[in-house]
């Protein structure tokens, strides 16, 4: 067993404090990677604080992993010692679906097994995340880094990247889309970014006016304040796309109404309750909600081939290891354009 240092929750209202613990030797498959940067998800914040009622504690977050190879095991073939690379929201699935045969993994039929807060396949491991100074994980789980890139903006690609990268694909959006990316947060920040690489016109629509500026700054055409009844109703029956990644309350009627014959509002954002939906805001001109989640390994990894080809990476705010409380607490009031990441080597 490898002796490991990061920072963990013990319970759900504590704060997140220095851990030890065990990673298991690297096997015949297996990577060992020194973590470098580690970015922070809002997701990490909910699990901490058992927001989704599924926290098995004591827990290491972190799903944005990037670092470099130090071991493999002799059966290794992709990687080897020295190689830059990452980790995103999994570490493994059952790689016998359907889903998984697909290169989807995903949508594992038996359950994806997430980079935290999982049990192993065999029931009896718990997963640890990237706010430690190590990680073991299988090479088919692990991604090659483009050199090109720089690292710290890169670690929020493996989640925020990949989640808005995603259903943008799968839309195929292009030259001639009319895209709308609702909320420019960690997430609604990285779908203007590939939107606007993709070709498409791009239109931010945000309840806050400060949010202009920046929405042009990476790259938007157009900018729309959601409270703006007139400018709302001039874009009724507009668009081809609407990427959602707000995760506060909101009226997806709203929304639903911006989106021309055949339109597609795809949610990637997580609200926490139910959000209510007028049948006729879907019936009329045929319009479909779909939600979509990161990506799976061949897709995770052509993501990060596109970021290096565009030269795409976060917009991010480094923070030491022993500032990760601090860091929560400016999440709850979206303080920080757009993601913050940890420098591992902070924590000693």
């Amino acid at each position: 067993m490898l002796p490991t240092k990061g920072y963990a929750a013990h319970n759900d209202h504590d704060p997140l404090v220095p851990f030890e613990f065990s990673r298991r030797d690297p096997g015949p498959h297996d990577v060992l990677i020194e973590i470098l940067y580690c970015g922070v998800c809002h997701s990490d914040l909910h699990q901490v604080r058992n927001e989704w009622h599924e926290t098995i504690y004591p827990i290491v977050p972190g799903h944005e992993i990037v670092g470099r190879v130090v071991r493999t095991g002799n059966a290794v073939t992709q990687f080897k010692p020295g190689d830059l690379a990452g980790v995103g929201v999994f570490v493994d699935s059952c790689r016998e679906c359907e889903n998984c045969r697909q290169g989807l993994e995903q949508y594992c039929e038996k359950g994806m097994i997430a980079t935290y807060n999982s049990w192993e396949k065999d029931g009896k491991h718990y997963t640890y995340g990237g706010y430690s100074n190590q990680i073991v994980v299988d090479e088919h789980y692990v991604l090659h880094i483009p050199e090109t890139l720089d690292l710290k903006g890169v670690a929020p690609l493996l989640c925020a990247g990949i989640t808005t990268y995603s259903p943008l694909r799968y839309l195929e959006v292009g030259k001639g889309t009319r895209v709308a990316i609702a909320g420019l947060g960690g997430l609604g920040h990285m779908g203007v970014k590939w939107a606007v690489a993709m070709g498409a016109e791009v239109t931010l629509l945000s309840s806050s006016p400060s949010k202009e500026a920046d929405a042009r700054r990476l790259g938007a055409h157009d900018f729309v304040l959601v409270s703006d009844e007139q400018a709302m109703k001039k874009r009724k029956a507009y668009f081809d796309v609407i990427l959602n990644t707000i995760s506060a309350p909101h009226d997806y009627n709203r929304y639903l109404q911006l989106l021309r014959l055949n339109g597609v509002m795809a949610v990637v954002g997580l609200p926490p309750a139910p959000e209510q939906v007028e049948v006729f805001n879907l019936t009329n001109f045929r319009r479909s909600i779909m939600g979509s989640q990161i990506g799976g390994i061949r897709e995770t990894q052509e993501m990060l081939n596109y970021a290096a080809q565009h030269q795409i990476t976060s917009d991010v705010e480094m923070i030491a290891m022993q500032d990760i409380n601090t860091a929560f607490d400016r999440l709850i009031k979206n303080d920080v354009k757009y993601r913050f990441v940890i420098d591992m080597s902070t924590l000693k």
